[in-house]
């Protein structure tokens, strides 16, 4: 089985020496930069499977650098930061991240979302893309085996959980899911009222797949309900 290595990016030492420790002794392998361009370069130089991103770092912020990830990658991305506002978080979420977590934190629950991240990360890596049909509808073509989309003929870069709620949408036409079964699905966590993180990710979703008011919405709100895809 290979090594799983994870990029923990954060100018205080203490804390990437913490995070470390933690992911040490679930047998993950750390590579630690302690700015914002060294985390640029290793995930050059090395195949990073997970990256753990402070936001307040020297030279690049956590937001370029996950722009510089994003461009090339679909690894998982969590936010450890000291910014904890609710626009703190959102934002986070729309420049790219799967997750955020404020500090202080508790080292146990950041691995358990490491853990989580990295299982259904896994999984889709391991699926057959044999059976994996093609998904097609109004303009947008899907591609599970290479997780990849196109929308008119233009490929468009998406974060992994906003692939997977495409995925998931398209591969029901007009059916409805809630926010609930969302998060449920491609999160795998535990729903809680209030939590407006799909939200947030349908918009930027919406946004890149070139939607705009003087046409029909592929991704329909159903208000008080949830989501449903309409090609």
């Amino acid at each position: 089985m290979k090594a799983i290595t994870i990029l923990i990016a954060d100018d205080d030492t203490e804390i990437a020496d913490l995070v470390e420790m933690h992911l040490s002794k679930e047998g993950y392998s750390c590579i630690k930069a302690a700015d914002g361009q060294a985390a640029v370069e290793a995930v050059v130089k090395h195949r990073i499977d997970l990256a753990i991103l402070d936001i307040m770092m020297p030279k690049l912020d956590g937001y370029e650098v996950t722009k510089h990830i994003r461009d090339r990658h679909h690894m998982p991305i969590i936010f450890l930061s000291a910014k904890s506002s609710d626009l703190d978080k959102i934002t986070g979420l729309v420049q790219g991240a799967d997750d955020y977590m404020t500090k202080p934190f508790n080292p146990m629950e950041l691995v358990a979302r490491v853990n989580a991240h990295l299982r259904r990360s896994l999984q889709f890596s391991k699926a057959d893309a044999a059976e994996k049909p093609v998904v097609g509808a109004g303009g947008v073509v899907i591609h599970p085996d290479e997780r990849r989309v196109v929308v008119d003929g233009c490929p468009v870069n998406l974060t992994p959980k906003e692939f997977d709620i495409l995925h998931l949408l398209a591969s029901h036409p007009k059916k409805v899911f809630s926010s609930e079964h969302i998060f449920r699905h491609v999160w795998g966590e535990v729903y809680y009222e209030g939590n407006n993180t799909v939200m947030v990710h349908i918009r930027t979703l919406r946004k890149k797949l070139g939607e705009d008011t003087s046409k029909n919405k592929l991704i329909k709100t159903i208000w008080g309900v949830g989501y449903s895809f309409h090609g």
